[in-house]
């Protein structure tokens, strides 16, 4: 089953698996984090729960840029580490996929650290993504 998460406690389920991605995130500033980009950037959660356990994550925000027109922008997309490789991300990819189609968006984006060479053949090999781009980031 995929769910939207909208209620603090429906968010707060699915910390246990955004921690494995983002573990530098303690609750608290997780949650504060998820409420403001909900508030403010329209990000969206959606988990895939299986026998009432959230087994994987996937958060996006639809955006306009001159570069990608109209689009969604993938922020996080996390699989428990007790089963990786099982088929759960492509789910969540395609079910965003079907989202994007019906709320007339043009494409999907999203970058992925330079060490996460398994995820690079995941988006390219199993999803079709194209490499496009470098994402560059500067601390202020």
């Amino acid at each position: 089953m995929i769910n939207e998460l909208h209620t603090e406690d429906e968010i707060k389920t699915a910390y246990k698996v955004i921690k494995q991605l983002r573990s530098h995130l303690k609750e608290q500033e997780y949650l504060a984090l998820v409420k403001e980009a909900q508030e403010k950037e329209n990000y969206k959660m959606v988990a895939l729960i299986v026998e009432n356990e959230i087994i994987a994550v996937i958060g996006f925000q639809p955006m306009i840029t001159l570069y990608y027109g109209k689009f969604i922008w993938v922020c996080d997309l996390v699989t428990d580490y007790n089963h990786r490789s099982l088929g759960y991300g492509k789910q969540l990819l395609s079910y965003l996929h079907q989202w994007a189609k019906d709320n007339d968006y043009e494409s999907i984006a999203l970058s992925s650290g330079l060490q996460r060479e398994d995820a690079h053949r995941f988006y390219e090999e199993k999803m079709n993504y194209d490499k496009v781009s470098y994402v560059f980031k500067a601390p202020l």
